[in-house]
């Protein structure tokens, strides 16, 4: 039957008055043709599965500042807005004091160092009130200077006692004073140093001398 068909398809198409060996070189080009074209597809259709097997999503990762480079102040007193700010690091308290809204009017801010440079943790007290003592109580006072036998208490100490204190003046005394009475009794030694001005070379130098 399959003879038959191939016959047919000789008789009807292919006779040209082509001999059978000419038949022959016929099909044999036009066997080549669809074995070269079926290549070609083949080779195409791999390229085309390598491109889309060698596409790779780019990925947007958005960036996130580190924690480690923001520093936490805690801003209160006599400002517009008090509150706990995130700044960056290198940040001054003058940067501090405009995210608290700036000072309300008719605070001194002469206490205030405002190109103090922040560290994490600090509390700026703006407008922190001021209590005078008179010269002969802060003197009668500095006559029994807090030593490592008999510590100096922070929640109990006046502005005079404070002022013994080494690398304590007037103006720290106050400030140490004034943090007490705005955030109740110190809970931790530590806590001094989360009062303007006192760094760690400070610290370090009064820390023995004093006790909760």
């Amino acid at each position: 039957m399959l003879n038959q068909f191939k016959e047919s398809i000789r008789d009807k198409y292919l006779d040209f008055g082509f001999t059978d060996e000419q038949r022959k070189a016929v099909f044999i080009v036009f066997g080549a043709f669809i074995a070269i074209g079926a290549i070609f597809f083949a080779l195409a259709q791999g390229r085309g599965s390598e491109q889309a097997q060698t596409i790779i999503p780019q990925v947007i990762t958005p960036t996130i500042p580190a924690i480690d480079e923001l520093l936490i102040v805690d801003v209160s007193g006599r400002v517009r807005k008090p509150g706990v700010y995130s700044l960056d690091k290198g940040s001054r308290a003058i940067d501090a004091l405009n995210l608290a809204g700036g000072a309300l009017p008719g605070v001194n801010l002469g206490d205030i160092n405002l190109a103090h440079l922040l560290f994490d943790g600090e509390q700026i007290i703006v407008g922190a009130p001021k209590i005078s003592y008179s010269r002969n109580s802060r003197s009668s006072v500095k006559a029994k200077v807090p030593t490592a036998t008999s510590p100096l208490s922070l929640n109990s100490a006046t502005l005079a006692q404070l002022d013994t204190l080494p690398g304590i003046g007037p103006v720290m005394a106050n400030r140490i004073f004034a943090y007490r009475k705005l955030n109740g009794p110190f809970l931790l030694i530590e806590d001094l140093k989360k009062v303007s001005g006192i760094g760690d070379a400070t610290f370090a130098e009064i820390s023995k001398l004093v006790r909760i």
